[in-house]
């Protein structure tokens, strides 16, 4: 795709907003409309105050009375302001309007795009800090049939909302910017919408790339990209591959997390997850309809060797998303933190499926030093009143013995062990007993390499239908199919 439509203007990766306004200004090609509500019309102003605007901007408005939006944008009355459905609700009535007002014949060069935003700022009592959804359509080239889009969700941390709209145009700059100038490398187009804000000032927590330019971009990927980027603390996809607002899935439900490597899923795995799942459903108020079972995967986990290898996280999530899971990547190496961000969304029940090893660790007095109440401090926060621990037993290899919650006391600090039985002995946590003994020898460790070294006997360790995911799209170092590969050949 030729990109001569874009090279004009004296500017280039200049990084202050006025600078990045007038490029775009500059260039006469780029022709679009601004849809901006909640917050004024904060990204526009930019264009407008770095000059030059007349020839780039077709029209800005800004429906700030939700009745009006609604009835704008064919919004039912009872739905919510700030959604990402009604923010492509303007992107796509915006398009068709600038499509339908301006011809090709007298325009045959112009790159149409659409930017819009709906945003809520904090409020007068500050508790809620506010948050927002900005989008972009647009062409890179005049003849796209189907324009490239991207879509991101923030929430604002600043304190003032004179400060979180100042924020809010500084990002729509770059993101504008950055969809023209930065669309062949979406990892620096994800770096740069931090350009002249403080990082601090607003997290990132969904981005989803879309469109003919983006048809390579796993997004999957891209939230690693925020994540890696220290621009949130965790982030969400769905079976499609699509990242997913976690606020939108976990609000008000009952939650079940289950952690791990994950690298492979294994028979053991699939047994914590079914069995815990099982009590979980069995609490009061917990059905299958209120309830969201997530899988997690920490940060730490992805660099346990050092750093973070995107080709070992990209196996882990396809294999997931083929098996039907949503999966939560997180920043959260203590228990403790990931129990405190659930509950941002729910005050209903919260699950952790764990071992027995993963237990022992969660009473480890090394990973708390740093909070000045220590393990009383982490252990209040995480066995809230409706969390709950559902244990999967372990098996010691040289003596046979299963440990169960009964027994892991002898594998705790002296110190701990009284705090450990207050919560064992208050219900916080649940052995689960139902288990498959069979299963208690598999590692997934030690099917990885055996997956990598090509050794005999590995599928019969996986849950019935992984190894074929696993050989069919080549995962962890695994050799294809034999007739999936020759087939691939001959296509």
């Amino acid at each position: 795709m030729s990109n001569t439509l874009l090279a004009d203007g004296p500017y280039k990766d200049i990084p202050s907003t006025s600078n990045k306004a007038l490029r775009i200004n500059l260039n006469k090609n780029i022709y679009g409309s601004f849809a901006e509500i909640g917050a004024g019309q904060e990204t526009v102003r930019h264009f407008f105050r770095a000059g030059g605007a007349s020839g780039t901007i077709a029209k800005t408005m800004s429906a700030y009375d939700k009745s009006f939006s609604d009835a704008i944008y064919g919004l039912e009355p009872t739905g919510r302001y700030v959604t990402e459905e009604r923010l492509q609700k303007m992107l796509g009535h915006e398009m068709k309007l600038l499509e339908r007002r301006i011809t090709r014949d007298l325009n045959p060069n112009k790159l149409f795009f659409t930017y819009a935003n709906t945003v809520a700022t904090i409020d007068f009592s500050k508790k809620y800090k506010g948050h927002g959804w900005l989008g972009i359509q647009f062409q890179l080239h005049p003849d796209e049939e189907e324009y490239n889009e991207i879509v991101l969700h923030v929430r604002f941390h600043e304190n003032e909302a004179i400060h979180q709209q100042n924020t809010l145009g500084v990002v729509g700059v770059n993101l504008i910017y950055g969809a023209f100038y930065h669309f062949n490398d979406p990892k620096k187009l994800i770096r740069c919408l931090y350009d002249n804000i403080d990082q601090d000032s607003i997290e990132i927590d969904t981005i989803n790339f879309s469109g003919p330019q983006f048809k390579d971009v796993d997004n999957r990927l891209m939230s690693l990209v925020l994540l890696k980027n220290g621009m949130t603390d965790a982030v969400m996809f769905g079976p499609d591959g699509k990242n997913i607002l976690p606020a939108s899935i976990l609000y008000k439900k009952n939650i079940l997390a289950f952690r791990g490597s994950f690298r492979p899923i294994t028979k053991v795995g699939i047994d914590i997850y079914n069995n815990a799942r099982d009590l979980f459903l069995q609490e009061k108020r917990v059905t299958e309809k209120n309830t969201e079972v997530i899988f997690e995967i920490t940060l730490a986990n992805l660099s346990a060797e050092g750093t973070i290898d995107e080709a070992d996280f990209m196996d882990r999530a396809r294999l997931l998303s083929s098996l039907g899971y949503t999966v939560l990547l997180s920043n959260f190496q203590e228990y403790y933190k990931l129990v405190e961000y659930f509950a941002r969304f729910s005050k209903m029940r919260i699950g952790l499926a764990m071992g027995v090893d993963n237990l022992i660790e969660v009473f480890n007095r090394k990973y708390y030093e740093k909070l000045s109440g220590g393990i009383l401090e982490a252990s209040g926060k995480l066995f809230s009143k409706n969390m709950k621990v559902y244990l999967y037993p372990m098996l010691v290899k040289d003596t046979k013995e299963i440990i169960n919650s009964g027994k892991v006391d002898r594998y705790l600090e002296e110190e701990v062990v009284q705090l450990y039985h207050y919560f064992r002995n208050n219900g916080r946590i649940a052995d689960i007993t139902n288990y498959n003994p069979e299963y208690l020898h598999i590692f997934s460790k030690e099917v990885l390499k055996m997956i990598e070294n090509d050794e005999e006997g590995w599928e019969d360790l996986l849950p019935e239908g992984v190894p074929n995911i696993i050989k069919e799209q080549c995962l962890f170092s695994c050799v294809a199919i034999p007739s999936l590969r020759n087939k691939n050949k001959t296509e």
